[in-house]
Formats: C-alpha cells, structure tokens, sequence
C-alpha cells in the first residue's frame, strides 16, 4: 500500500481522513447557520412565520436540482467538487448577518444552500464508493459524530459570542462560515487528488430496482423539512427561547448525537436495514404526535433530541441503497436522490408556514401521518437486501421480521 508521508496513513486512510476533515467542515457553518436563523429572521429582519416558510422552500431549491451534479461531474471531478461547494457555503454563512432583510435573505441564503446540497450530494457518493458495504454502516456512524462535533462548537462559538462577548450577529455569522472557507482550503491544497475505482456514469439514471429507495427518500425529505423548520421554530414563538437558549439547545443536541451516532451506525449493521428503519419511523410517529400536544419547554426539548437523533438512522436509507446498486451509479442516483427528496421539501415549509399561522398543531400531525407512510415503504425491504432483491412483500407468509 502506498503511503504519504505527510500523514502517515496509506492512501485508503486518507481519503477516510480528507472525507472527516469535510464532515467537520460543514456542520460548522450550517450549525451557526440554523442556530441562529430563526432568532435573525425574526428579530432583526423583521420576518414572520410565512416569510421563514418562503425561505425555507427556496433554501430547498437547490437541493432540488441536485441533479446538476451529474452534469457537473462531466467538467469537474466530485473531490474538486465538493471541496468548491464547501468554499460556496462558508461564504454564503459569512454574508448572511450583513443583509438583515428578506432580499438580502434570499441571496445568502441560496449561496449558502447550493454549497450545502451540492457537497452534500457528492460526500454521499464519495462515502458510498469509499467505504466498503461492511463497514459502511459504522464509518457513516463515525462520520455523523464528527459533524455532530462540529456543530457542537459551532453552537458553542454562538452562545459564547451572543451570550458572553455580545458581538452582533453578523460577525458571528462571519466567523461561522470563515471557519469552513479555511478548513475547504486546507483540504483543496495538503489532499491529492484520488482516483475513483469505479468510472461513475455521467448522466441521470432513474432505475425500476431503486424505486422503494426513491420513495423512502422522497418522503423523508418532507418529513425532515417539517422537523428542521417547525420544531426550531415552535422553541421561538411558543416558548420564547432566545438566540443564547436555542444554542445551548442544539448544544445538548450535539453531545447526544456524537456519542450515540456511531453506536447507531453499529445498531444499523447488527439489525439490518429494515428493522433499523422500522424503529426510527415508529418513533417519529410518537415524537410528532407529541409535538403537536406539548405545553412544556422541558418536554419539547427533550423531543427535539430524541427526534435528532432518530433522523440518524437514515444512514440504513444509504447503506440500503449500497447493497441494491450498480458501483458505477453512486454519483448519479446521489444527484437524483437528493432531487427526489427536495421535491417535497421545496413546496413543504412554504404550505405549512401559512398552515402554521391557522394552526402549529395540524403542522406536526401531518408530520406524524408522513412518518406512517415511511413505516409501511420500510416494511418492504428485504431482510438482506443485495442487487436482484431490491423488495420483499411483507403480507406475504412467514415473512421476515
């Protein structure tokens, strides 16, 4: 094996240590981000429930034409690529507190967004190629708790900076995205770049085998949209938490994803796909219909986590998808998958930010009936799914559990 001196690990070591170094790189500034977005819009841009709806559905639209990827991947390698989308969301995070009104919002918040889902995409399709299918479930395992690191000092940079320094927002916003622009460097000048062993096709691929995986991502994406937008949101307007408290909130978040992350990722690999999947669906079920009823800032704190660290176990919706796929479709369905899931996402947060405004309970109960309709997509994957065996019928008898 060939080995570079300068890190002192052979080449597969390295791309693991160049895909940790961009795990940690985007929570930050997504972190600072999302921490203080609600606060921001609210507070200082003078936006209401509707305006952040609007928002928030044109922060999807990118992640909407995540499908470009594949068309980039033509002109530009995906390292290259999601390296570039690093630089483009650290400095869309930079910008953003310099610009406290809705136009200016949109402009951040799409410069922002598009480096977002588009390293986004390609880290998926990177991690899918570079990890073998067993121990892809404990390295994205791994892989979560790094960002969950990350933005576990990212909320910390918030609270201290707003809590103990009193700076203003925009140079917390600055300070956040101007951490990824440095670490995007580093990883663009001190990494070679590595050859792929498979030549990914490099035009859109839609497959009849990947349709329960492209259902299962399309109604996660909308189900996630109503967790990311409403629930921060219900923390600010229901129980006035401020800036400083929803940090520390995400704070808590994050040293409960970072030790559990990796544990989920080994849970994913001993149970399977399919019964990983039924649990985080059952229990979005629960968590939403207690949104929707909850009186008590402990409580709804508390499900905030709980339904955090349930989202970690879509890394069996990816590793799923590993199992049923042609090698040389990772980049591509990435792009397509990422598209899949924004459809609803794109059209979501602005429909229930008006809804939001007649009733905040409705918001979640759809949530949980979205959740309900992942469980039964989840109860059709195989117990040992692999290319050829993309489903099973679970009314059939003796079906596995």
């Amino acid at each position: 094996m060939t080995h570079n001196s300068q890190f002192g690990f052979g080449i597969t070591q390295n791309k693991v240590n160049l895909l940790k170094l961009m795990t940690f790189a985007m929570p930050f500034s997504f972190g600072v981000w999302m921490a203080l977005f609600n606060n921001f819009a609210i507070q200082q841009a003078g936006l209401n429930g509707a305006h952040i709806g609007v928002l928030q559905s044109w922060r999807e639209v990118p992640g909407f034409l995540a499908f470009g990827v594949v068309f980039l991947l033509v002109i530009i390698a995906e390292q290259r690529l999601a390296i570039l989308s690093l630089l483009m969301l650290g400095a869309g995070t930079a910008l953003t507190g310099w610009l406290p009104n809705f136009n200016g919002l949109l402009v951040t918040t799409m410069l922002m967004s598009v480096g977002f889902h588009y390293y986004e995409t390609v880290k998926q399709s990177l991690a899918l190629q570079w990890f073998s299918k067993q121990e892809a479930p404990v390295q994205l395992g791994k892989l979560i708790s790094i960002g969950a690191a990350s933005s576990l000092l990212a909320y910390c940079w918030v609270w201290l900076a707003l809590y103990i320094f009193h700076l203003p927002i925009a140079w917390v916003y600055t300070v956040g995205g101007g951490v990824t622009v440095v670490i995007a460097l580093v990883a663009l000048l001190l990494f070679p770049h590595y050859q792929s062993t498979v030549t990914q096709t490099k035009k859109l691929v839609l497959r009849k085998r990947y349709s329960l995986y492209y259902a299962l991502v399309f109604m996660g994406g909308g189900r996630r949209q109503i967790f990311v937008v409403f629930a921060a949101l219900m923390m600010v307007e229901r129980f006035g938490f401020g800036a400083h408290e929803v940090a520390l909130m995400f704070l808590g978040n994050g040293l409960l994803s970072m030790w559990l992350a990796p544990k989920i990722g080994s849970l994913v690999a001993r149970w399977g796909e399919k019964r990983a999947l039924t649990l985080e669906y059952t229990g979005l079920i629960l968590v939403f219909l207690a949104y929707s009823i909850v009186e008590w800032a402990p409580l709804a704190v508390g499900l905030y986590m709980l339904d955090h660290v349930l989202f970690a176990m879509a890394i069996a919706q990816k590793t799923y998808f590993q199992k049923i796929a042609d090698p040389a479709d990772m980049a591509s369905t990435a792009g397509v998958s990422f598209t899949i899931n924004h459809i609803a996402a794109v059209l979501l947060p602005a429909l229930m930010g008006l809804l939001w405004l007649v009733s905040p309970t409705w918001v979640f109960v759809l949530g949980a009936g979205m959740a309900a309709v992942s469980l039964v997509l989840a109860r059709w994957i195989p117990i040992h799914p692999h290319e050829g065996q993309e489903w099973s019928n679970p009314f059939r008898k003796n079906a596995n559990m």
